[in-house]
């Protein structure tokens, strides 16, 4: 017999998919971390759940082993498991259907994420590592390039469609997370290796980056370049060049933001550009300012002494 916590987690899926407009892979994660609350608590009536029982779960959550190393959850997979359980109690107020107050669901304290971006060193050899006019290598150097100009997330750019990207304007607008528009610019660099790219192409597909390899079969070479594909060249490029550290293409969108607010570009237009729906997800790139902070210091710490020596 489906209990009613269970009919009412499908509604609220259902909810996201229809009224939310979140994507399937947002579904499926909520999926997983509501149905493994109502696992854990034994399919609980909405009425029933309290502080208290929130309180057991995350006590659970903070002592489970998530691998075979040994580890426990990391601070961030917890918090993602009580964001899908908070949202869900919002849907049932809305509903009018009794239960916990989302509100006093607070998520666990995380240690600042550092983030990980290329040296200037690193980045020019980085794009510099496609040698050769031949269309994969014409593609590869327009996609790495694209990714430096727009900050793209790698989902984004795999699914760009030819007819979205003005080369005219050098702009174009990309529907990011939360289906949300945004604004996103092309530099002079990437809008070269993109005509050059563009112009060698022979095939039909309206997609902008596609696999070009002759063994894949009529409807694989259709279809735009997978993520996955995308990041499997950035590495490849990234290992040609003598860079040791592991890049992905959320690298170049990191080296993207710390390009922006090095050169001095305030935060706020720095969250418009990357497509963050809030300013504290921006923020994580604070540490940048660091090495603003430190010439300003040596600049003007102790001026009276310098000026005596």
């Amino acid at each position: 017999m489906v209990k009613q916590i269970d009919r009412l987690v499908t509604a609220f899926l259902e909810y996201l998919e229809v009224e939310r407009g979140r994507s399937p892979k947002t579904i499926r994660n909520y999926d997983f971390y509501l149905r493994r609350f109502t696992k854990w608590a034994k399919a609980p009536e909405p009425s029933v759940i309290t502080m208290d029982m929130i309180h057991k779960y995350r006590l659970w959550l903070n002592r489970k082993v998530a691998g075979r190393d040994g580890k426990t959850l990391k601070k961030t997979t917890q918090n993602y498991h009580l964001i899908a359980l908070r949202s869900f109690l919002k849907y049932l107020a809305r509903q009018d259907i009794p239960s916990l107050s989302p509100e006093k669901i607070e998520l666990a304290k995380q240690e600042q994420r550092e983030v990980a971006f290329l040296e200037v060193e690193e980045l020019d050899r980085l794009l510099a590592a496609p040698k050769g006019v031949d269309l994969v290598t014409l593609r590869d150097r327009a996609i790495l390039e694209m990714l430096f100009s727009t900050g793209l997330r790698v989902s984004e750019i795999s699914n760009l469609k030819i007819e979205q990207v003005n080369l005219k304007r050098d702009e174009f607008t990309v529907r990011g997370k939360g289906g949300k528009l945004r604004a996103v610019y092309i530099s002079s660099t990437a809008k070269e290796a993109l005509k050059a790219y563009l112009a060698k192409r022979r095939d039909t597909s309206p997609y902008l980056f596609i696999c070009h390899d002759q063994a894949k079969s009529g409807r694989e070479k259709t279809g735009g370049l997978t993520p996955r594909s995308i990041q499997r060249l950035v590495e490849r490029y990234a290992k040609s060049a003598g860079i040791t550290k592991h890049i992905t293409p959320h690298t170049l969108r990191h080296t993207f933001a710390t390009d922006l607010l090095m050169g001095g570009a305030d935060i706020r237009s720095v969250q418009s550009l990357l497509g963050h729906a809030s300013i504290t997800t921006t923020q994580v790139y604070t540490h940048i300012t660091n090495k603003k902070m430190k010439a300003v210091h040596q600049k003007y710490h102790d001026r009276a002494r310098k000026n005596t020596q």
